[in-house]
């Protein structure tokens, strides 16, 4: 069995800007979402996840977001999770 692989994209999602406040809540209550910036309309978000199948239901979860005018996956990484840095202990 393959080992497990790591998954992270990042995300511009567009927003109509009467229904910023609320997306923005949303998206930011997901599970393996970050939002890192945006503007009136827009939101720079990354996604993690342990498949790209994951990383994409999420995308489509936030596309079908009330006031949600779209959301593009810009990069994806993936990594084998043995080549993860150890964590300080």
């Amino acid at each position: 069995m393959p080992e497990p692989r790591w998954h992270v994209s990042s995300a511009v999602v567009t927003v109509a800007p009467e229904a910023m406040a609320e997306v923005r809540d949303l998206v930011g209550r997901l599970e393996g979402v970050e939002i890192h910036g945006g503007d009136a309309t827009r939101l720079i978000v990354t996604i993690e996840g342990n498949s790209t199948g994951t990383l994409g239901d999420r995308l489509t979860e936030i596309n079908l977001m009330k006031g949600v005018l779209a959301a593009s996956m810009v990069f994806e990484h993936a990594e084998e999770t043995e080549e993860l840095p150890c964590p300080l202990t």
